[in-house]
């Protein structure tokens, strides 16, 4: 059975203009992505990665080309993205901030209570429903700005290396709850990440990204079972085949991003 197409990125460029002049962002990315899967983008800094995820979630202009997203329920936002940084809001309690994006769309009252409910037992933050951000550690504001983006059902969730900030125990944690609650929902997902085992300990699919002008330099199939567990995951012999074949796309990259950094300060 063929699972219909979610996203569709066509030949789509990005130029900013500054003082210094044009600087090309994105060239000529093209990629499609099914529905429910969960696709994971790595590249070097600088390559565009953000850039990208903001013109899904439609807070950039593409310069040419075109993004596509299939919004079937109109009732459901199309996006709803999670940033790097911390994007709770100082002055609601845990339960508030998961709730905002309902309030703002106006949902029944006992609906929200439903669904907020749902994911503070999900995120294992029940028992501070009524803190505030000050009161929870860093891992624990990232478990609400998860939640509260997962709260209001959007089609497609976009996520800006939201865990990057957190240590390694906190980090893995929160990908197990991550992928706990994606495969209860069934969302479509694009993850930036600079992890390759991150990518591939979440993901369907990786997309690799050129240093910039950013493109597509190569989509991997994760063939992967799921449920996974990651440290099993790491002595599975597909595991190591597909982190050494992204390294070796990856340092290329990496390499050529170094190399244009240097020119550009030489």
């Amino acid at each position: 059975m063929t699972v219909p197409e979610k996203i569709r990125a066509d030949g789509v460029h990005k130029v900013f203009r500054t003082r210094r002049g044009r600087i090309v962002a994105l060239k000529d990315v093209n990629f499609s992505l099914a529905e429910g899967r969960f696709l994971a983008v790595v590249g070097p800094s600088g390559c565009g990665k953000t850039t990208l995820l903001r013109i899904l979630a439609g807070l950039e202009r593409c310069s040419a080309g075109r993004v596509h997203i299939r919004h079937d329920d109109p009732a459901k936002p199309a996006t709803a993205m999670v940033f790097q940084e911390q994007s709770v809001l100082p002055w609601m309690t845990v339960r508030e901030n998961i709730g905002y994006g309902l309030r703002l769309r106006r949902a029944a009252p006992d609906h929200i209570r439903r669904v907020v409910d749902y994911y503070l037992e999900v995120i294992g933050l029940a028992d501070f429903a009524d803190a505030y951000p000050y009161q929870l550690s860093g891992g624990m504001k990232q478990r609400v700005s998860v939640a509260r983006a997962f709260a209001v059902d959007p089609e497609v969730l976009l996520m800006d290396e939201p865990f990057a900030a957190l240590d390694e125990q906190n980090k893995m944690l929160l990908q197990e709850q991550l992928l706990k609650i994606w495969e209860g929902t069934g969302k479509t997902v694009v993850y930036i990440t600079h992890s390759i085992d991150e990518a591939l300990y979440l993901s369907d699919q990786v997309l690799i990204m050129t240093a910039g002008p950013g493109t597509v330099k190569e989509i991997i199939d994760v063939n992967l079972p799921r449920p996974r567990d990651i440290g099993s995951l790491r002595r599975d012999p597909v595991f190591i085949a597909l982190f050494e074949r992204i390294w070796l796309l990856l340092r290329q990259e990496v390499l050529r991003a170094r190399q244009q950094a240097g020119d550009r300060t030489g």
